[in-house]
């Protein structure tokens, strides 16, 4: 956890990237979901957050 917490510090692309796909994950989770309206209603934003965020961090050195 240390060393995850280190790598997000110095701008590693490796953690960054699990970073934003757990933001994907959560986007997506929220758009499948019947019940939460308004998690629903944010979903498409949390995702499209996440892939922008993937796209910039894979620009990050390893």
């Amino acid at each position: 956890m240390i060393r995850f917490l280190q790598n997000l510090m110095r701008m590693r692309r490796g953690a960054w990237e699990l970073v934003a796909s757990i933001i994907i994950a959560i986007g997506v989770i929220m758009l499948m979901q019947p019940y939460i309206f308004w998690a629903f209603t944010w979903s498409f934003l949390i995702t499209l957050i996440g892939t922008i965020m993937f796209i910039i961090v894979s620009h990050f050195p390893k």
